[in-house]
């Protein structure tokens, strides 16, 4: 398969965890249309969140996937979407909105059928989700495609003013759109879609949450606020408590936006929320514009840290001596990717051929032991035996 390759040790060659030992990070590699760094920083026992860059000479692929209840979803998605992504587009003859959103709805039906082949074993799978946030950079077109509350924000040159290029202000352009319910948009567009439901959003534990147990309003997987049979179902009760639901109240439909890469346009942030709870937009483009290209996506994570610390009246240095778990309640995982655009090539055509992988480890805390081998031999073992034949393999 493709895409294993990716989860093998050797990306460790590249990336290293510098003095925290729980972030890792590539200072900069090349893509399609220029340059890419990468870091994540973990803080839950089991890392939930996933990243990934795959390049070809002509397009560029960028993912981040933000777990929730565990890291399995995040992880699915991480081995899957891409190679989704890749069959539909061959089939299609381009890459193309239905192509993607084809791509997300196999991704969700895949991992569907693979909770439901767990479930006696492992009922607790029907409560496990992913946000995913998609890039893909097609010759000088862009699309980006997000289920959740993982952001894309793009940084360019202000064309305004008459400035010289080196004065030139640089601004922030969000190219996603948030699925949290934190925004006042999103929780109406949840209550308009349940009508006979007065409590399909409450505020409880000092945010707003659907049913008052999950802020984004899409994802992949969550199947027990998509799917009535399994909360109903006394096996899941036994580790969730019961909920009534008549029809989902979460969806897998991403929101997708295109749009042409001009010559002002510098470069991209994909990250999970986890940043963005720290920074705004224009500070991250702020801080890539004004520091050097290598390790950029370490020194936003670890801007956003030093603002976790001080909200708790801590220093960065204090954080880092917290054991993952704990770690948690300073601050989320964190998944940073910022993709520079150097150049545009003129010759379009997401298409199969030579692919370069970049993913990052599946749990920073186990990047040196058997453990990460462990999980992803067995996460693979249950892949290829529910999915044999299913998918194209390299």
């Amino acid at each position: 398969m493709m895409l294993r390759s990716c989860y093998r040790p050797l990306e460790r060659c590249f990336g290293g965890t510098g003095s925290d030992g729980l972030m890792w990070g590539m200072d900069l590699k090349p893509h399609s249309s220029g340059e890419f760094s990468i870091a994540v920083i973990q803080a839950n026992s089991a890392l939930e969140d996933q990243g990934q860059v795959i390049s070809s000479p002509f397009s560029t692929f960028v993912g981040v996937y933000d777990g929730h209840g565990g890291p399995e979803a995040s992880r699915f998605i991480n081995s899957r979407l891409f190679l989704h992504l890749q069959t539909f587009v061959m089939e299609q003859g381009g890459l193309s909105v239905e192509v993607i959103k084809k791509a997300f709805s196999a991704t969700e039906e895949e991992f569907l059928h693979l909770v439901k082949k767990s479930w006696t074993v492992k009922p607790q799978m029907a409560s496990v989700g992913s946000c995913c946030l998609v890039g893909v950079i097609d010759g000088d077109m862009l699309y980006v495609a997000n289920l959740g509350d993982s952001r894309a924000v793009l940084g360019r040159k202000n064309d305004g003013g008459g400035l010289e290029d080196s004065e030139m202000e640089v601004v922030a352009e969000r190219m996603s759109t948030d699925h949290n319910v934190a925004a006042e948009e999103v929780r109406k567009e949840v209550v308009e879609l349940h009508p006979e439901d007065s409590h399909i959003v409450v505020y409880t534990r000092g945010v707003w949450r659907i049913k008052g147990i999950i802020q984004v309003s899409r994802s992949i997987g969550d199947f027990y606020l998509k799917k009535p049979e399994f909360s109903r179902n006394p096996l899941f009760q036994q580790f969730v408590a019961p909920l009534i639901l008549k029809r989902p109240v979460m969806t897998a439909e991403p929101s997708i936006r295109i749009r042409k890469l001009r010559q002002q346009d510098l470069f991209i942030i994909f990250a999970s929320d986890g940043l963005w709870e720290q920074l705004s937009d224009q500070e991250a483009v702020e801080i890539v514009s004004k520091h050097p290209r290598a390790g950029i996506a370490k020194r936003l994570v670890r801007a956003a840290l030093h603002e976790a610390a001080k909200k708790r009246e801590l220093r960065y240095d204090d954080i880092k001596r917290i054991e993952k778990g704990i770690r948690r309640h300073f601050h989320d995982d964190i998944t940073v990717i910022v993709i520079f655009l150097d150049h545009h090539q003129r010759s379009s055509r997401f298409q199969g051929g030579s692919f370069d992988c970049t993913s990052a480890p599946i749990d920073i805390f186990s990047l040196n032991s058997l453990e990460v081998e462990d999980s992803e031999t067995e996460l693979y073992h249950h892949l290829d035996k529910s999915f044999t034949g299913t998918m194209t393999s390299e």
